[in-house]
């Protein structure tokens, strides 16, 4: 039983499910400009910081906000690979990115 590359085996009755083949899966940052830090106004004047263009998978870009919410002290949560911090914490998440080794940069005013 052949497939195409592009689709995956949902259900089948016919046999064995052929192993996944192994790839470099970790899509590209988001933008494509690299991390972006800024900073955005809420409902009754609350602050919120915003990183947009994380690397990784979803489950990896989860795992670094969360690393970051601790670090920060703050709440927040990651909306399609957007991670957004209570509060401003530009500084402390530039400081907690070149820890880790990336890039980031600030955008808006």
């Amino acid at each position: 039983m052949a497939r195409a590359r592009e689709t995956r085996l949902a259900y089948s009755t016919g046999g064995p499910v052929p192993p996944e083949e192994p790839g470099n899966k970790a899509p590209a940052p988001a933008s494509g400009r690299g991390i972006r830090l800024s900073l955005d106004r809420r409902a009754s004047g609350r602050v919120v910081t915003v990183v947009t263009g994380l690397p990784g998978r979803p489950r990896d870009v989860e795992e670094l906000g969360k690393a970051l919410r601790s670090a920060c002290g703050a709440g927040g949560t990651v909306k399609d690979g957007v991670l957004e911090l209570q509060g401003d914490h530009r500084p402390r998440v530039e400081a907690f990115l070149q820890s880790r080794g990336l890039r980031s940069k600030r955008s808006g005013g």
